[in-house]
């Protein structure tokens, strides 16, 4: 556990945080709208731009596979499966993380190797096992001979605008609007307590007394907001269990893998919860295939605790409430090429 996390692990276990309570801390609504660059503002067109490319797969090698096919956000944002399938159905080591709320992540995947939603999208378009570009020059090459693409490149990003910064600011900006507030928790803690039944408001109290909220706080159940840049990090597992050996929690190294120093080995960035019921299968292997045995699993390997069947089936119920209003997404109409073909 970083120092930072310990410092933030006493204040939350703590009854008071600079004088609020625990459960103020610990649990917010989510904004209305996530926090924007000041290098990479919003529009309509850029934003519409960045959706054709987030569901173009005509942004990897083959034309097999899109931003959208691991990330989907017709449905969880994810693909709901252990690792997800690249080009030549190639597989990763991790599960593709959801994209809904990820603009709310100081750090962007699994390991925080990536600081931004812009530096973030720069990276499947060219790993070998995802979407396998073999240069950003290539993409950009793949792009130009598509008309309607260079002239939207043009009207978003001016003259000479389509560059693979570019590529990704469009994608960046269109996974800025991929929010889900407004679920039962947010109205309850707005006001409306017939938002939460009464499970729900169990499971929530034993969310904060058996401890989850050391970790999972804030309005996105993924830390403190903390600057862009520096991840909120915990070690996982943090105690020998069972399951390790069952799941396999320590055969990938996390964030040691990205940095190489000692002390980042089994360090993650805390994953939000927003949605977590519809994202399974868990963890960053995909090897727990319930929630409810995530929540067994996470209260044994992280706090040291066994649930009862009643405090698992309460927390479960509250971390349902956490389920998000999802906003209508239209699939968009991508750029033709007439009368040839990109890909082989």
């Amino acid at each position: 556990m970083t120092r930072l996390s310990k410092s933030i692990s006493r204040a939350v276990i703590g009854l008071t945080l600079g004088g609020a309570s625990v459960a103020a801390f610990a649990f917010q609504p989510l904004p209305d709208k996530a926090p924007e660059p000041a290098d990479n503002p919003g529009t309509a067109a850029k934003i519409e731009l960045g959706k054709q490319l987030y569901f173009d797969p005509r942004l990897s090698l083959d034309g097999t596979v899109s931003c959208n096919s691991c990330h989907n956000v017709m449905a969880s944002g994810t693909d709901n499966k252990a690792t997800s399938a690249g080009v030549a159905g190639k597989h990763g080591g991790r599960s593709a993380p959801t994209v809904w709320n990820s603009a709310f992540l100081s750090v962007q995947f699994w390991d925080g190797r990536a600081n931004t939603l812009e530096d973030q999208a720069k990276g499947p378009i060219l790993n070998p096992v995802e979407m396998a570009m073999p240069s950003e020059q290539a993409v950009i090459d793949r792009l130009q001979k598509i008309p309607g693409y260079v002239s939207q490149f043009e009207a978003v990003f001016g003259k000479d605008g389509l560059t693979y910064d570019n590529v990704a600011k469009a994608i960046g900006a269109f996974e800025r609007v991929l929010i889900t507030p407004n679920g039962p928790l947010d109205r309850y803690l707005k006001g409306d307590k017939s938002a939460l039944t009464a499970q729900a408001q169990r499971g929530m109290q034993a969310f904060e007394q058996v401890g989850c909220v050391a970790c999972h706080n804030g309005a996105n159940f993924s830390g403190p907001q903390l600057p862009v840049g520096q991840g909120f990090y915990q070690r996982f597992p943090s105690f020998s269990s069972q399951y390790d050996k069952k799941y396999q929690l320590t055969a990938d190294e996390g964030r040691f893998e990205a940095t190489k120093k000692e002390a980042d080995k089994h360090m993650w960035r805390v994953p939000t919860l927003r949605n977590v019921a519809l994202t399974a299968p868990y963890f960053h292997n995909g090897a727990v295939k319930t929630l409810d045995e995530a929540v067994r699993v996470m209260a044994k390997a992280q706090l040291s605790k066994d649930l009862t069947e009643q405090q698992v089936a309460d927390i479960v119920a509250f971390l349902n409430s956490l389920t998000g209003e999802f906003p209508q997404i239209a699939m968009p109409r991508l750029p033709d090429t007439p009368n040839s073909s990109l890909v082989d």
